[in-house]
């Protein structure tokens, strides 16, 4: 398995990471499943908030592996503040994580249920000077959690995501995409859960402060079908579809996840 091929079939797939990232065996991976027996209340957490300029998205992409939406973020333009965190956090990009079908699909599963995909806001700390210095410290990234479930009131925010799919069908393609307030996807509900981990993918750096929404937001069938029509392979190759691009849950190894709701 060469280094540069990790992804998410038998030959290569999380149950293999660990031969060339050996963090993916670490202490502090993610994602986890979280039992809401276990949960620590601590009202000690505060709202969390963000200020996006809608202006700060750039472009989408499909890098074969995921959808994903590059934001600016060589200044305080788009920023997530409180909740777990001290000082603000630049939005740097989104992805997506979906099965092959509605029953599964999320990273991160609660109580034993699985949702249909994850979406995850990546915001890191600008105190450790640019994004890979960020990945060496503890603190450096905060990532927000949002699920996807499938309901038959589709999310309308999810659809100019969507709609750009066309154009980044196969794996390489990459358009612009302009004009896009990423707080339009998150539910009404502010209640999360909090927890220390890592990057889901290699080489699962350690550095996440994950603040995971409770609330799902809903998607359609149709919305989940097109998320489901990208290509993990180039234009000139078989079309293969970009499907089951989770990582299972990794062992908690003590750690203590809080929530910010009783």
């Amino acid at each position: 398995m060469a280094q540069s091929v990790w992804g998410y079939d038998s030959d290569n797939g999380p149950e293999r990471w660990h031969e060339n990232y050996p963090l993916a065996k670490g202490d502090k991976q993610s994602p986890i499943e979280i039992n809401s027996k276990d949960v620590q209340h601590d009202s000690s957490l505060a709202s969390w908030h963000t200020s996006y300029d809608p202006g700060a998205a750039k472009t989408i992409l499909n890098n074969g592996r995921t959808c994903r939406v590059v934001f600016d973020d060589t200044f305080d333009r788009s920023v997530l503040r409180g909740g777990p965190l001290t000082g603000a956090y630049r939005l740097r990009q989104l992805h997506l994580h979906w099965g092959s079908s509605d029953d599964h699909g999320s990273e991160h599963v609660i109580d034993g249920v699985k949702y249909a995909a994850e979406l995850h806001m990546v915001h890191w700390n600008p105190k450790h000077g640019n994004f890979a210095g960020a990945l060496k410290q503890p603190d450096g990234v905060a990532v927000v959690g949002i699920f996807l479930k499938v309901g038959k009131t589709p999310k309308p925010e999810m659809k100019r995501i969507l709609e750009e799919i066309e154009n980044i069908k196969t794996k390489g393609k990459e358009a612009p995409f302009q004009h896009f307030d990423p707080s339009i996807l998150f539910p009404k509900s502010r209640d999360y859960w909090t927890y220390h981990g890592s990057f889901t993918t290699p080489p699962c750096e350690e550095c996440i402060t994950w603040i995971l929404l409770r609330e799902p937001i809903e998607v359609s069938a149709d919305q989940m079908a097109k998320l489901r029509s990208l290509s993990k392979n180039d234009e000139n190759e078989p079309v293969s579809p970009l499907v089951d691009n989770w990582r299972p849950p990794q062992p908690l190894k003590g750690r203590i996840v809080r929530a910010s709701f009783k």
